[in-house]
């Protein structure tokens, strides 16, 4: 490499990938490194082994890598083995590294082949590696085996997915020559996430498997199925050989055989096998890693930014210093009452974009929910009238009443406002829910301190409760005080010469004809499915008409309906819709819009519902009331539902004390109205406030040890020594980065070639060639020198001579030394001296 920085990048990004790992947060980094997929015993862990020389990888029939193995491969004089999640623990014989991988990874999936993406990071020092960071990933299967689930193929993709996705990841796609190419697990996945063919390198293994008469050269040459990057052809030990314990040096010696003598690949030997390929993934992988460390640079730094305050808080962080947990009680209780009030009394930081609370609930509550429910006691106009009647008859007894009696009106008042108790109970009970959730609410930021936030909880929701008994009896007495005397020389009150004059009430509702309520989306929930089914509309209630638009231009006008002799009901939610529904229906019994006797409104917030019923109600459409059947068809039976209508001076009576009552009921509900929220907010609200600003820090302290209060919860002690790992690893990510040269010499990209197959859904085959020289040698014969490069005469080549340091481009000289590993003294299937491994170079 050109410095000695540059060959510091892959140790680098082990650091990274093990504080990452011991923290969890190794997926959340997309390091660079070399992930290894093909499918089962297509020789992948034969390959990683060739690389170690040791056998170490766990063997069998079926699935056998079942966790996602990261390898990391470092140049050591020493040799030796470390896992991760054995810290300090050094594994000299590699048997017991086996026996740990196949142990760690029962641990996780069990012992019947279940999988798990999990992994397991080892690091091998070794003096026959070089600086390599692979994932040996699960072979891809069909077939669940075991205990295995049946969806076994789908988990393991999903798999795979997580780590070949990824930009900064390469792909080392291992597929055997002795079967078709073109049906490559490994090279089908390269196609799908890597179109382009930039992070694929192409490995070819048991080579010397393929059928008498039949060889990939073309392959090998990059000329069937062509990636970027190219294909490097390996030859790893057979089934025999490794049951034979047949050695990793000798079986690296035997490679270079095959590969010298073989007359297909002869020619390609110097970029063939085991330790040429450890050269490339050294080189390629240093060489990716020194492109993207601009981009990891700025990942680490934002990272580092978005965790530096929260750190600064744990540096110097004591658990046990009583100092310090009197001042976090005083922080923590400021910040809960400045939370508190900010939440009730509004603010423009931390506001919630998802629904209504605090304060803004409250102010639904005491604006819409609490006049609607005032409203929903209003009695049926038929009802109301026939009370009035029989008010009226038996005030009168026995004789025939000539004046309107005051009893009647003051009879059937009483009871009318009587009734709005119920709805002020309920008002202080709403508001007291959300006090409570805004008090839960407010003891998120408490988490860590969970002793704290319970007592604070109990504390402040305990105040809330007794304050309840106080605010109800002060609401039930203003409704008393309304009780004790009717005020009939209110200004507002249309006295007994104005109750005649019923058209003045027509006419104001007129005079507001044009006023618009409200304005917004509905969707129309009952239009048949033959029609389009549900459809969302813009809506416009006035005070005499409920018009919808197909959008908020109002240009487009649907359909407008009168708002006359209309009510609404609510309607149950179906199985499948998530929206809030309610109807409006005709009380006739007419036909509301089309065929349809009522029209179906839905929206998907009930906070919604609730505000257009509220709306609806100013237009003077009031809720269903639920009368008693029976009772109605009772007294329908007896007749007496019209003996009103059989007194003309009966009738007029009780025309006038309907008009007295509407009127004396319309000054309550608007006193009412006022009063109660104010009562509330007095009572309840503020109080609330004041005794969190002034109370709440006394009766922490009352209430017993303080250092147990502030004791902080495992997670939270968990969650600081994860953040200073963090911290620290991200610190000395970014001091070793800033230490690299990045300004080295290092090879260049291949260039393009005709990757057409990767993007297109059917692959060429990939069937094996004839050999192009079929006649068996041992040992290549002298041939004209390779075009382009120099004589094959000159000095024997030598197979111990140490690597060129050079960029490793594809070698042009004959007699180029082979990649370290191999054997110090030239076998006997090497060439003959003078003789070069390219000299039978056709054409």
């Amino acid at each position: 490499m050109g410095n000695r920085g540059m060959e510091d990048l892959i140790p680098l990004v082990n650091k990274l990938q093990d504080a990452f790992s011991s923290i969890g947060q190794n997926s959340s980094l997309d390091l660079p490194q070399i992930a290894v997929v093909g499918g089962q015993s297509a020789g992948k862990s034969s390959v990683l082994e060739n690389f170690v020389g040791k056998d170490f990888l766990p063997r069998g029939s079926g699935i056998v890598t079942r966790r996602p193995l990261v390898l990391q491969l470092i140049n050591c004089p020493t040799e030796y083995a470390e896992f991760l999640h054995c810290k300090g623990k050094k594994f000299i014989d590699f048997d017991e590294v086996r026996q740990e991988i196949e142990a760690e990874t029962d641990r996780i999936t069990g012992q019947n082949k279940g999988i798990s993406p999990v992994p397991i990071n080892l690091r091998v020092y070794s003096p026959n590696v070089l600086n390599l960071t692979l994932v040996d990933l699960p072979g891809m299967t069909k077939v669940p085996v075991g205990d295995q689930p049946a969806d076994i193929e789908n988990q393991i993709r999903e798999m795979l997915m997580q780590f070949v996705t990824k930009d900064n990841c390469l792909l080392l796609a291992v597929s055997p020559a002795n079967s078709d190419l073109a049906n490559s697990d490994a090279l089908k996945i390269a196609k799908e996430v890597d179109p382009q063919g930039l992070r694929t390198i192409g490995v070819i293994t048991k080579l010397d498997l393929m059928d008498e008469g039949t060889d990939a050269r073309d392959i090998l040459e990059n000329k069937l199925l062509p990636l970027r990057r190219g294909y490097i052809g390996v030859v790893n030990r057979s089934q025999k050989d490794i049951d034979g314990r047949k050695d990793i040096t000798a079986a690296l010696q035997a490679e270079r055989k095959f590969f010298l003598s073989h007359p297909s690949y002869r020619h390609l030997a110097d970029r063939m096998g085991t330790s040429y390929l450890q050269k490339i993934l050294n080189q390629q992988l240093t060489n990716h890693i020194r492109d993207t460390l601009p981009a990891l640079r700025s990942k680490l730094q934002s990272q580092l930014l978005s965790i530096e305050k929260e750190v600064e808080e744990y540096k110097n962080f004591r658990p046990d210093d009583p100092g310090r947990k009197t001042k976090a009680l005083l922080q923590m209780v400021q910040q809960f009452a400045v939370d508190f009030e900010k939440r009730i009394e509004g603010s423009g930081d931390q506001v919630e974009t998802y629904e209504l609370s605090g304060g803004a609930k409250i102010n639904r509550i005491f604006h819409e929910r609490f006049p609607f429910e005032i409203v929903k006691l209003e009695s049926d106009e038929k009802t109301l009238r026939k009370e009035i009647s029989y008010a009226i008859k038996n005030i009168h007894g026995i004789r025939t009443g000539l004046f309107t009696p005051d009893m009647a009106f003051e009879t059937i008042v009483k009871r009318l406002i009587a009734q709005i108790k119920e709805p002020c109970q309920k008002c202080v009970d709403m508001v007291i829910n959300e006090l409570v959730n805004t008090v839960r609410q407010c003891t998120q930021k408490l988490a860590q301190f969970p002793m704290l936030r319970e007592e604070m909880e109990r504390i402040v929701t305990q105040h809330i409760r007794d304050r309840e008994s106080l605010t109800k009896g002060q609401v039930m007495l203003l409704i008393d005080i309304e009780l004790a005397y009717m005020n009939t020389n209110h200004e507002d009150f249309i006295g007994f010469a104005n109750a005649q004059q019923k058209s003045s009430q027509m006419s104001k509702k007129k005079a507001a004809g044009n006023q618009v309520i409200r304005k917004g989306w509905l969707t129309i929930n009952n239009i048949s499915i033959m029609k389009g089914g549900a459809k969302e509309y813009w809506f416009v209630l006035t005070a005499e008409t409920l018009s919808w638009y197909k959008d908020d231009e109002e240009k487009d006008k649907k359909y407008m309906l009168p708002v006359d002799n209309l009510k609404l009901k609510d309607i149950e939610k179906s199985f499948m819709s998530s929206k809030h529904i309610f109807a409006l229906f005709n009380t006739e019994h007419r036909n509301v819009y089309k065929d349809s006797r009522q029209l179906e409104l839905a929206s998907e917030s009930l906070e919604e519902v609730d505000s257009w019923k509220a709306s609806f109600l100013r237009a003077g459409v009031y809720p269903e009331r639920n009368v008693d059947k029976d009772k109605v068809e009772v007294e329908e039976a007896r007749g007496d539902g019209q003996i009103h209508s059989l007194d003309p001076q009966l009738e007029r009576q009780v025309e006038i004390v309907r008009n007295l009552v509407d009127s004396y009921l319309s000054i309550i509900h608007r006193t009412v109205r006022d009063l109660i929220p104010k009562t509330i907010m007095h009572l309840m609200v503020n109080n609330t406030k004041e005794f969190i600003h002034s109370d709440l820090l006394a009766q922490l302290y009352s209430c017993g040890d303080q250092n147990t209060l502030m004791e902080e919860s495992p997670e939270q002690a968990q969650h600081r020594d994860e953040m200073l790992k963090m911290y620290h690893a991200l610190r000395e990510g970014l001091h070793i980065i800033g230490d690299i040269s990045t300004s080295t010499i290092t090879t260049t990209m291949p260039p393009p070639v005709d990757d057409s197959w990767l993007q297109v859904t059917g692959m060429p085959s990939g069937r094996r060639s004839p050999m192009s020289s079929p006649i068996p040698q041992r040992r290549a014969p002298p041939g004209p020198p390779r075009p382009g490069g120099r004589s094959a005469s000159g000095p024997p080549s030598r197979p111990a001579m140490s690597p060129d340091p050079g960029t490793p481009s594809i070698p042009s000289r004959p007699n180029r030394a082979p990649p370290p590993g191999v054997p110090s003294r030239p076998s006997k299937g090497s060439p003959a001296h003078g003789e070069s491994p390219q000299s039978s170079i056709e054409g």
